[in-house]
């Protein structure tokens, strides 16, 4: 177990923070194509999944502290509940994209983030992602008590 996480050696692998939204650069490489060299769909979801992670990330909440805190010491993790996907235009193999990530509404236990995957300046694809905090025993937790307040105040500003 680590009692602190590590510094990056690469300052912007995680990509940054502008304002209220975060923007992770990503190239398309072949294994992210299909046999025409489009990219395939699925790739739109992993890619997303990082956007998230890393949006958390740099806003001070890691996966793996998180993990290993919670309530009672069980660890917490966010779950997809459910994500939406409209695929508006094709990326190619060299293409290099932006993952933006916003946040959107909360609830008691769940988060809206709207994401896109833009190329230069137009958005090609774009997702509406809900995500659940849970326990490590699988149960809901509140966001607003299990969350840091400098960070459930972030999201709870997303709304106003």
């Amino acid at each position: 177990m680590r009692d602190e996480m590590p510094q990056p050696d690469w300052p912007d692998l995680a990509g940054r923070l502008n304002g209220r939204r975060h923007v992770l650069p990503v190239r398309v490489y072949f294994e992210d194509t299909d046999a025409g060299g489009i990219v395939y769909h699925a790739s739109y979801i992993r890619w997303f999944e990082r956007g998230r992670s890393d949006f958390l990330r740099l806003l001070g909440l890691h996966h793996t502290a998180m993990m290993a805190a919670g309530p009672e010491g069980e660890g917490m993790i966010f779950v997809v509940r459910r994500i939406t996907v409209d695929y508006l235009k094709p990326a190619r193999l060299d293409d290099v994209l932006e993952i933006i990530t916003e946040p959107g509404q909360t609830g008691v236990s769940s988060l809206t983030l709207v994401q896109e995957a833009v190329r230069a300046g137009t958005t090609i694809c774009r997702a509406e992602v809900v995500c659940v905090l849970i326990s490590g025993k699988g149960k809901p937790l509140r966001l607003k008590s299990a969350l840091p307040p400098a960070l459930a105040a972030f999201f709870d500003a997303a709304q106003g």
